[in-house]
């Protein structure tokens, strides 16, 4: 997947291996980490995308890639939010090695947003208590979480339209521990079991 290009035949500011996991052996195939090194020393930011509940394990296993000594991966853009916050740690590592750190659905592919946990307007008890003290919707508060996050480079909205994305930018005007609601938190596999039967998705 490549992001943010630069203009018709020139090469992209950035590029992600799209949801790369362990099982898919990308980190380990030496032709594919060869020609990201020769985009790496071309200028272009190369990186992963991960899903699913094993983030961790593949950001660690990206941190230690080396080709010639060199990683040639310098970015990592991967799931963190309130329910699901697995990745935390590894990307708080990747944040300490210099990398750029996108967090992608903040608000759980809506279910931390006034949709709710199963699209009905079940929103979590505590993450509606604390929107109401904040005066914002659930999902400005979710995502403020986010934002609390010290190694969170880049937070992505996710938003579907413009009431959503005014909603989603009050995020910015509210302050939230990074620490906040640690009982929302789910296993990781349950989350992703969870978000994979989600009728939306």
């Amino acid at each position: 997947m490549a992001a943010d290009a630069r203009g018709a035949g020139r090469p992209p500011a950035l590029y992600l291996i799209h949801s790369a996991t362990l099982e898919s052996g990308v980190l380990d195939n030496p032709a594919v980490l060869s020609r990201l090194a020769e985009l790496a020393a071309g200028g272009v930011r190369v990186g992963l995308s991960t899903s699913g509940p094993a983030q961790a394990d593949t950001i660690r296993r990206a941190l230690d890639v080396r080709v010639d000594g060199v990683n040639p991966l310098s970015a990592v853009q991967a799931t963190w939010n309130l329910l699901d916050r697995s990745a935390g740690a590894a990307l708080a590592d990747a944040h300490a090695a210099g990398w750029a750190v996108v967090v992608k659905e903040g608000v759980a592919n809506g279910r931390l947003s006034a949709r709710g946990l199963s699209g009905r307007g079940d929103v979590p008890a505590p993450l509606a208590a604390l929107a109401a003290e904040l005066g914002v919707t659930p999902d400005a508060a979710a995502l403020a979480a986010v934002l609390a996050q010290p190694w969170a480079d880049m937070v992505l909205s996710g938003a579907g339209n413009t009431d959503h994305l005014t909603q989603n930018l009050a995020a910015l005007r509210v302050q939230v521990p990074a620490d906040a609601l640690p009982e929302l938190a789910v296993e990781a596999r349950t989350y992703w079991q969870q978000r994979a039967e989600l009728p939306w998705n």
